[in-house]
């Protein structure tokens, strides 16, 4: 593990440095209170830092107060002070200006070494709670079984894309999807063999799409995709695409060759379309996927006049 030590003195620090190699540390150093922060600011920071109190450029209470205020989303850093001070009220200055322990001046390395494993069972505890919680972010927006955005996720990310696009001045394509004659795919296969169709489904959406698109399950066996800065002739283009990587390469699902074929729906939405309902917008890509259906799926419909026309007639094209 990484552990930086900011000291001044080059004695000091390099007694330091050799204590903790001992130790098992890979050691970072820093002369100053300055460098000290430049390194604790880089993506791959050390976790533990060691900081003398008194040092030039920014001293260890202000080196603190610094870090503590930064807004970022790189780990913890465990911060013990080095300090000769050893009044109650300098004690309680350094703790409160976010040191998480202090260590007075000459160190004795079995404290040292205590105080160390203090700051690993810290990190430890905050890692497992930075994990609980990316878990239960994942777990309420994501689909449960094919790993992809669920129902209220993709609906947030639709209205996002559509302000983007509004915006940008760009357009914002959305394709509704569904898996053809699912039901008999159940009633033949049963439901286990269905649910992992529905997982591979998912995988070939995603890795046909680009990577700042999004998927999303609508419901069922419905797919929503979001298709940013897609103009109409490139949603078709699109669409095709996603349609061949179903109906052109069965699935094979244990030991079992499955083909299956899905049904597209598609708008483009231009500007206009941030002010209206979001269920208008919706269901044009519904209208149109009920004309692929009913036209004898495994196709492509698309609504031409996109949501600017919503409010009046939908004008259906295959």
């Amino acid at each position: 593990m990484k552990i930086l030590v900011a000291e001044d003195d080059r004695v000091s620090r390099l007694l330091m440095q050799r204590t903790l190699t001992k130790f098992g540390y890979e050691v970072v150093l820093a002369e100053d209170g300055r460098q000290a922060v430049e390194i604790l600011s880089q993506h791959d920071a050390p976790r533990l830092a060691l900081i003398d109190w008194m040092m030039p450029e920014l001293d260890g209470p202000s080196l603190c107060r610094e870090m503590r205020a930064q807004h970022r989303d790189t780990p913890y850093v465990y911060i013990i002070l080095l300090t000769s001070k050893q009044s109650s009220e300098d004690v309680v200055a350094g703790l409160e200006a976010g040191a998480d322990d202090y260590l007075t001046k000459p160190c004795q390395m079995a404290e040292l070494r205590a105080r160390l494993h203090t700051g690993h069972r810290i990190l430890s505890l905050e890692d497992r709670l930075v994990k609980a919680r990316e878990e239960m972010r994942y777990r309420a927006t994501h689909d449960a079984l094919t790993g992809i955005w669920n129902r209220a996720s993709i609906l947030s990310l639709v209205r996002s894309e559509l302000q983007r696009g509004a915006r940008e001045l760009r357009p914002v394509s959305l394709l509704l999807c569904d898996v053809d004659h699912f039901k008999s795919v159940n009633d033949n296969y049963g439901h286990i063999i269905g649910d992992q169709i529905l997982e591979e489904v998912a995988k070939r959406f995603k890795d046909e799409v680009r990577g700042y698109d999004a998927v999303g399950r609508y419901g069922g066996e419905e797919f929503l995709i979001v298709l940013s800065d897609c103009d109409t002739a490139s949603l078709e283009v699109r669409a095709e695409a996603l349609r061949r990587s179903i109906a052109d390469s069965p699935l094979l699902i244990d030991d079992l060759v499955i083909s299956i074929t899905i049904s597209i729906g598609g708008t483009t939405c231009g500007k206009a379309a941030v002010d209206l309902p979001l269920e208008l917008i919706l269901a044009e890509a519904d209208t149109a996927l009920y004309q692929a259906k009913a036209r004898g799926r495994n196709r492509s419909v698309f609504a031409s006049n996109g949501t600017s026309q919503a409010t009046g007639p939908i004008s259906i094209s295959a």
